[in-house]
């Protein structure tokens, strides 16, 4: 119920057409400061549950929000198709490319409606910059670029393991994780800085910048990817994953570059965050407050240049695009079309971060068979496009 638990509750109540019965978390604090929310908000104080299983039983309930940490999203979304719900997943949309596989099988065979967190997808400038890289303006696109530099996410000093806090069942936050004593670290927000969880920021903000890559790549597939990065920032702290990362993921006649760092936020193009679409006639920039057009040059003479296409000025977002996201899932449970952020589009959207990852785990190029979903002559990297669960956790089969 925590992070974007408490927004995606929030704008699932501001639509007017949901009414939140059961709030489920293995943190006492979390799930009692959402039902206080959503007894604000309705005045009645919706039921309190740590086992996800025993709201999957009510058959009183339509739909489910998953906002856990990354290593419960397949499990728990998957055993709410079986049961009938409907699902709002938070994204990534899975911590393994086989767990998002499995995810996809079960949202067909058990006809649900699953949107995936992405919220990007639904936002009007995202849509028109899309919109205007496949209307064949730009040229010819030969490169990519996605990025995420954040500053206000530094160091993360060590601190010793203790015991978990009070009204926290920690065994089941584990859950199909391995086990491990309990760090503070590891807990809540940081668990995505810890390769058991999550994937890092690869997965965290690549899942958004990256599904807006995928986007304009639609119907292209990877077919290798190769990845370096470390503790580069931040040697000594305790975060697992890379705080500085380059990716390349080749695609036909094009290819997607992807790089992040932590603690410092001057990317490319002075942005802290965003994706650009390179054609021969000019880059597209977009990044969540707007998108603009920087046309290309051809130089005949200095001072002379004639520019290859007209410019687009800064065309600013507006509106509140995770409420009209959220507005999507629920307008699509009502008529059973698919939504903006379907669970398939998510799967190929993060499909290249998990894909880098494994890259720089491994420290080798990885080379990709699309139709069987496996890594191409390399027995140890293939054996992470799976996860092993923890007993007696286990991923069903579909």
């Amino acid at each position: 119920c925590g992070g974007m638990g408490g927004g995606d509750l929030r704008d699932h109540l501001k639509t007017g057409e949901t009414n939140c019965v059961a709030v489920c978390d293995v943190d006492d604090s979390h799930a009692n400061e959402k039902a206080n929310q959503v007894e604000e908000h309705s005045g009645k104080r919706p039921d309190i549950y740590k086992d996800f299983r025993k709201v999957l039983d009510r058959d009183d309930i339509d739909t489910v929000i998953v906002a856990t940490p990354d290593h419960w999203h397949a499990l728990i979304a998957i055993s709410a198709c079986q049961a009938g719900k409907d699902v709002y997943c938070e994204k990534p949309l899975a911590t393994s490319i086989h767990e998002g596989r499995v995810m996809v099988d079960a949202a067909e065979k058990y006809g649900r409606i699953v949107q995936i967190g992405t919220q990007q997808r639904r936002a009007e400038h995202y849509g028109d910059a899309i919109d205007f890289v496949k209307s064949g303006k730009l040229g010819k696109i030969r490169l990519i670029k996605a990025w995420a530099y954040l500053d206000w996410k530094g160091e993360l000093p060590p601190k010793p393991d203790s015991d978990p806090p009070e009204g926290v069942d920690y065994d089941f936050w584990l859950g199909p994780a391995p086990k491990r004593p309990f760090n503070e670290n590891r807990f809540h927000f940081n668990f995505r800085w810890y390769w058991d969880y999550s994937g890092g920021l690869m997965t965290d903000w690549g899942a958004h910048m990256i599904d807006i890559a995928a986007w304009g790549l639609e119907g292209m597939v990877p077919k290798s990817a190769m990845s370096v990065g470390g503790k580069f920032g931040y040697p000594d702290d305790a975060q697992q994953t890379p705080d500085t990362q380059q990716a390349i993921v080749e695609y036909d006649g094009i290819s997607l570059v992807w790089e992040h760092a932590l603690g410092v936020g001057r990317g490319p193009f002075d942005r802290e965050h965003g994706v650009a679409f390179h054609g021969n006639n000019g880059i597209l920039i977009v990044d969540r407050g707007g998108w603009e057009v920087w046309p290309e040059t051809n130089k005949t003479g200095i001072p002379t240049r004639v520019y290859k296409m007209e410019g687009v000025p800064r065309q600013d977002s507006k509106g509140d695009y995770h409420l009209t996201h959220v507005q999507n899932f629920i307008d699509c449970v009502k008529s059973r079309e698919k939504p903006n952020a379907s669970i398939e589009i998510a799967h190929w959207g993060v499909l290249p971060c998990h894909l880098a990852n494994i890259a720089v785990r491994t420290g080798r190029t990885i080379q990709w068979d699309n139709d069987k979903e496996q890594i191409v002559g390399d027995d140890e990297a293939n054996k992470l496009v799976s996860r092993e669960y923890r007993d007696p956790w286990k991923l069903p089969t579909i």
